[in-house]
């Protein structure tokens, strides 16, 4: 028998029966360019379509916020909450489909990060922890984080209806699937964080005891779209705020965190990482991405963390991903497909697209739409 032929980065899978042009993936990135009231803007509709024109075959939003409570967290931070917000987040999901590309909606809740909130003054995590670092100054922030108040019972419940409410409007909207924002110390992260979490009731204890808040949220969300939309979820390490953070928990702690996401119903993981293909814990030479396939063997696994280099991205195919997400890289090269099936070097990043702060630039929408490769 003929051996079957290694995975490429231009194969065409499928998730949830939704097919994609390839395995590529644009990451989830902040862009604080929505309207005061969190409506997608037309630069934000430029700048996504840039991506799917591009080639990408499948578009992850940056975070958006789920309710009117405690979930925004930056200024600028688009949300799903009202009709206003579902219109706007329409014209660019048609925009996206119209170029060929596919667009899930993350979904996300900042919990104790908050750094601006039109709805309220204070901010919540599940227990009265203050984050450790600075705000983030790209996205408006100066100082430390302020002090959150602890959750009570129906501050969570509500905070799990808007990870439902706000996956219904995405559906309604014509995104084609949902991914949960686990990741990057946001609230539900914060559930899951030993030191964030420090509750003594069913919400907190033991790390697959932290894992309630995701998974409740996960059941939520899957009976809110139906069984028929891609739901994925994020995790990392890292936080925004704590860059070097690693699971005290070790291997142990990554397969019971990826084992119950896979029993959960989800139809992929997102594990992120700063570099994804290096041992995710100092006594093992296996990367996060690695630990999850062990754990998961039958998901679809997202690797996201440097993989802009061509042959870094094949690489973790062989690794265990089934998709690779690219952030600096697509930021650079919103035709990075385009561009490296033509044989092209992809352009190097510039972090000064981020800077002063890291709304969308007109230069980017110029790229996009004079220097972009068409990918008829």
């Amino acid at each position: 028998m003929t051996a079957p032929a290694a995975p490429s980065l231009f194969d065409t899978p499928a998730l949830n029966g939704v097919p994609l042009r390839n395995r590529l993936v644009v990451a989830p990135m902040t862009r604080i360019s929505a309207t005061d009231t969190g409506v997608p803007t037309e630069a934000m509709r430029r700048y996504y379509a840039g991506f799917a024109r591009g080639g990408f075959g499948l578009i992850v939003s940056e975070g958006i916020y789920t309710d009117r409570a405690y979930a925004q967290g930056y200024p600028g931070q688009p949300g799903l909450t009202d009709t206003q917000q579902a219109q706007g987040w329409r014209r660019v999901v048609d925009t996206v489909h119209q170029a060929g590309g596919r667009m899930v909606a993350q979904l996300m809740h900042a919990g104790a990060l908050s750094q601006a909130n039109r709805f309220r003054d204070d901010t919540v995590g599940p227990s009265a922890v203050q984050p450790r670092g600075r705000q983030l100054t790209a996205y408006g922030g100066t100082g430390a984080f302020r002090m959150p108040c602890a959750m009570d019972e129906a501050e969570i419940l509500q905070a799990i209806e808007g990870f439902a409410q706000a996956a219904r409007l995405a559906r309604e909207t014509g995104f084609d699937g949902v991914e949960i924002h686990g990741a990057n110390g946001y609230l539900l992260d914060q559930f899951l964080n030993g030191h964030t979490n420090q509750r003594q009731d069913a919400w907190g204890g033991g790390i697959a005891q932290r894992m309630r808040m995701m998974l409740e949220t996960i059941r939520a969300v899957r009976a809110a779209v139906g069984s028929d939309v891609i739901v994925g979820v994020r995790i990392s390490q890292a936080k925004v705020n704590d860059f070097t953070y690693r699971w005290p928990e070790g291997a142990d702690g990554a397969a019971a965190v990826f084992a119950a996401i896979a029993e959960s119903g989800v139809d992929y993981l997102h594990v992120t990482e700063h570099e994804a293909w290096q041992p995710a814990f100092a006594d093992g030479d296996a990367s996060l991405v690695q630990h999850a396939r062990r754990a998961a063997p039958g998901l679809a696994i997202v690797a996201n963390g440097g993989l802009h280099e061509p042959a870094r991205a094949a690489g973790m195919l062989a690794l265990g991903a089934t998709l690779v997400a690219l952030g600096r890289g697509a930021l650079a090269n919103p035709d990075w497909p385009v561009r490296v099936r033509n044989q092209q070097p992809p352009r190097q990043f510039d972090a000064a697209v981020l800077a002063p702060l890291g709304n969308i630039k007109d230069a980017e929408l110029a790229m996009r739409e004079t220097g972009t490769a068409s990918t008829a």
